[in-house]
């Protein structure tokens, strides 16, 4: 147990969180029980401990530990759950949660037996904590972390406070929201090199931003996919080609006979394999309304334009890095589904949207445009960039 004091001592020390990020202040703390699932990269590890560095310092009620440590192979985490409440402590903080064989049930076990105990732990994007967690539904609170937003990103690199706003906000007031913000900053001056390294905090280490990127979404491939969803290794070509091959033409209207024959599996497969890259953060599928998986997707999408730029081709298209950037954004919040012929995006049911890389010739009043190019919108034309201020 001293060995972990120690470490956690050291961490907490030397952690550095430039920004806050938004979900620190969403999450209700008090809850005994709270999973905090994200991409590889998104800064999982940073967030809890900085959560420990801002609530607890270096007070031993408050332990982090990584299930990937050896100790876990002969001591089971309830044991040491059991062990740390009993010398005293209040919060365990459990990185790597994944990695531990029975963790859900040990966790219920000590959600169950050791109730002065709070528990926060971080898992992959992958993992099921709600429906399909039979230990685990309805007592864990679940959260996302995700990548910066661009507000986080400017307010990091040009050390400004600005505040998230929600979508109704946005539209109802963009105009004064932007004029607000373009009075103290120009956001062109940062937006190309948000979309190009900005959505990873790995951008601040001091390593090839496209080759990590790189390497990261292999790890998400080989542990994300295949280890979480017991797959066995020799599927991961397969699934490594269909990505490269949704990669290069996205965004895409998938032909499933194609890709089938392209990767040599069945139809059902390579729908089976689009979901799994999607839940761990790779791909967007976009459905058109009212339809899911396992329905063929009208659209499939990189998660978000950092991903194209490591991994596609290129000469990008900006009309796709601009759809990809929207649809990353919206729907963290919101119902995105594909627009009708006239329109890119249906949001939330209601609003539809265009994506356009200047202001329309022909202004329809029953479509909300996100332009790319300008600071300040009126009415129904609203900055593009100003869509990265929903989180």
């Amino acid at each position: 147990m001293d060995l972990f004091y120690k470490t956690h001592k050291y961490l907490v020390e030397h952690v550095n969180s430039p920004v806050e990020r938004e979900l620190m202040q969403e999450i209700d703390w008090s809850h005994r029980l709270i999973g905090i699932k994200g991409s590889r990269g998104v800064g999982k590890t940073t967030f809890l401990l900085q959560y420990a560095k801002e609530h607890f310092g270096t007070d031993p009620s408050c332990l982090y530990i990584n299930l990937n440590h050896l100790c876990f192979t002969d001591k089971t985490l309830a044991q040491f759950a059991s062990d740390f409440a009993a010398d005293g402590g209040k919060t365990l903080l459990i990185d790597q949660v994944f990695k531990y064989p029975k963790w859900s049930e040990e966790l219920r076990y000590c959600y169950d037996n050791i109730p002065q105990l709070n528990i926060i732990f971080t898992g992959s994007s992958v993992m099921r904590l709600k429906d399909g967690n039979p230990y685990l539904s309805g007592v864990a609170k679940s959260y996302n972390l995700r990548g910066f937003s661009f507000r986080e990103y400017l307010n990091l690199m040009a050390c400004t406070d600005f505040r998230s706003v929600k979508l109704e906000e946005l539209l109802a007031n963009h105009e004064e929201i932007a004029k607000e913000i373009t009075s103290k900053i120009n956001p062109y001056d940062y937006f190309t090199a948000y979309l190009h390294h900005g959505f990873y905090p790995f951008f601040l280490e001091k390593r090839n931003f496209s080759e990590n990127l790189i390497k990261t979404m292999n790890m998400m491939m080989e542990v994300d996919i295949l280890f979480i969803k017991q797959i066995e290794l020799t599927y991961l070509s397969k699934i490594r080609k269909l990505l490269y091959l949704l990669v290069k033409d996205a965004p895409c209207v998938p032909n499933i006979s194609k890709l089938s024959k392209e990767i040599h599996t069945s139809r059902a497969t390579v729908v089976n394999y689009m979901k799994y890259l999607s839940e761990a953060r790779l791909v967007n599928m976009l459905y058109k309304p009212g339809e899911t998986f396992p329905k063929k997707p009208a659209k499939v999408y990189m998660h978000n334009t950092n991903l194209m730029y490591a991994a596609g081709p290129e000469d990008l298209d900006p009309q796709a890095v601009r759809e990809t950037f929207f649809y990353n954004n919206l729907y963290k919040d919101n119902a995105v589904n594909k627009g009708d012929k006239n329109t890119h995006f249906l949001i939330n049911g209601k609003y539809r949207f265009r994506i356009e890389a200047s202001r329309p010739k022909s202004n329809r009043k029953d479509v909300l445009y996100a332009i790319d190019g300008i600071k300040e919108g009126e009415g129904n034309i609203i900055p593009l960039w100003l869509f990265g201020f929903l989180y």
